[in-house]
């Protein structure tokens, strides 16, 4: 609002707003005007791929539904909502989920904000069900998975993602049923991978690594009704336990750790393991999140700031879309390089011969990408 006030802003707006005026608006929002924002999100990033190509490159062809959640701390006792959840942390529950390809950085396809007392997997099928829906509509027609970290190995993640037609890949708890199926994986089934300190042999022409991967087929959540139990791989990468002490002595038995991934994704078990791995990528979104707009929720009132989150959502998006015109460079860059790079532009604008002229910096590094965004936002086709 601060920028909206100064220098030759009094000739584009004809009213002076006070700052206060957006708060008060904000505040009268209620849970159905957050689900209208929802909906404006969803319609938008489709929009957005149907007119920047390479937002979502690749799409067509595979495409990765990644969902997370995180606690953004609060203070004070006016928090609407506010409350100590897994982390210990007092605050409120930001659950994220977003679409990525292999060849595009991740856009956000939903958004919740939820108590912060709230468990992790807590409302997760609808939010998986809607962001598959989304996902279709941007685009993504081909092969989708759904992958999450051991908080959301749930029976009703997986017939969520399952009635969206997409697959899931999921980090399974090491209960019992999960520990005796890893017991059962027969020694010469076990795969060296490409990990840190990982040699390659010439001669047998495979990794000599700590960490090595293998497969079994597995029934999960066997205590629900029989029409409720999922079959399907059980992908463990073990790692050895190394001395803690580093007295290098040498081992008796070898020790393991075990991480072990419930999929049924169709590729070679050796694709699907690293492809899980990958799942991590949500989390740079969530670290972007809280350092842009989710760095602080202003208000009070809970709808006011699910309306904030949602609203941060979209920015992301159009920022992402920005860098996706830009250049190959910032089509995968952070929000704050792109705001320092693209939009806080030390330009001077100059008034000659009855016309505004916007005159960049000499010797400016971005000049190009800065072109080459304005050039293709005037050539996009506006709709009202």
């Amino acid at each position: 609002m601060d920028l909206l006030r100064h220098g030759g802003m009094g000739r584009a707006f004809t009213e002076r707003r006070a700052p206060t005026t957006l708060g008060t608006h904000v505040r009268s929002y209620t849970f159905g005007h957050v689900r209208q924002l929802d909906a404006v999100a969803s319609r938008l990033l489709a929009g957005l791929a149907g007119r920047v190509p390479g937002l979502l490159a690749g799409a067509g062809q595979v495409a990765y539904l990644d969902v997370d959640d995180t606690i953004r701390a609060t203070h004070g006792y006016a928090k609407q909502g506010a409350g100590y959840g897994y982390s210990g942390v007092k605050g409120l529950n930001a659950q994220v989920a977003t679409l990525s390809t292999p060849l595009a950085a991740p856009a956000i396809t939903g958004i919740r904000l939820r108590k912060g007392s709230s468990a992790s997997a807590h409302g997760a099928a609808k939010l998986i069900s809607e962001s598959l829906a989304t996902a279709r509509r941007a685009g993504a027609g081909g092969l989708v998975t759904v992958r999450a970290d051991s908080a959301y190995y749930q029976q009703s993640v997986v017939a969520a993602a399952r009635r969206g037609g997409a697959h899931f890949s999921l980090t399974a708890r090491m209960n019992p049923g999960v520990v005796a199926a890893i017991s059962r994986i027969p020694e010469d089934a076990w795969v060296g991978i490409k990990y840190p300190q990982a040699i390659w042999d010439e001669r047998e022409q495979r990794w000599v690594s700590d960490a090595e991967v293998a497969e079994i087929p597995y029934t999960a959540f066997t205590s629900r009704r029989q029409d409720q139990h999922v079959t399907a791989r059980l992908i463990v990468r073990r790692v050895k336990r190394l001395d803690p002490t580093g007295g290098g002595q040498d081992e008796l038995l070898a020790a393991y750790r075990h991480h072990a991934v419930f999929t049924d994704f169709p590729l070679s078990m050796l694709d699907a393991e690293a492809s899980h791995r990958d799942h991590a990528i949500v989390e740079q979104i969530i670290a972007d999140l809280k350092n842009g707009p989710l760095a602080h929720l202003p208000s009070g009132v809970f709808t006011a700031n699910s309306a904030w989150t949602v609203l941060a959502a979209i920015a992301f998006n159009l920022t992402r879309a920005a860098g996706v015109l830009a250049s190959k460079l910032h089509a995968k860059a952070r929000t704050a390089t792109i705001l320092a790079q693209l939009i806080a532009v030390p330009a001077r604008i100059a008034n000659r011969a009855r016309s505004w002229r916007l005159h960049l910096p000499r010797n400016w590094p971005w000049q190009s990408g800065w072109e080459a965004l304005f050039e293709a936002t005037e050539k996009l086709p506006m709709t009202a």
